[in-house]
């Protein structure tokens, strides 16, 4: 069930993520990499600017939506300068 949670969490904060960024969609396969993956980052750098979104779902998927943009700026940054 958890792995369930993690999947459905990964695509809203994906599909967030790249809202926010303005991009083109990424596909609902992308989106939940992406969006689990911030999670991670979303969570690291909220840590280290001593920010706290909260608990709960809400808290979880704006965290990991703000990761999933990160992601999505350096990726962008990366594969535009080739």
């Amino acid at each position: 069930m958890n792995f369930l949670i993690t999947l459905l969490i990964g695509a809203v904060a994906g599909w967030l993520g790249s809202i926010l960024f303005k991009g083109s969609g990424l596909g609902l396969l992308w989106n939940i990499v992406v969006g689990i993956l911030g999670g991670y980052v979303g969570y690291w750098l909220l840590g280290v600017l001593g920010v706290s979104l909260g608990t709960g779902w809400v808290g979880v998927i704006l965290t990991s939506a703000i990761g999933a943009f990160v992601i999505l700026f350096l990726i962008n940054l990366i594969l535009k300068k080739k």
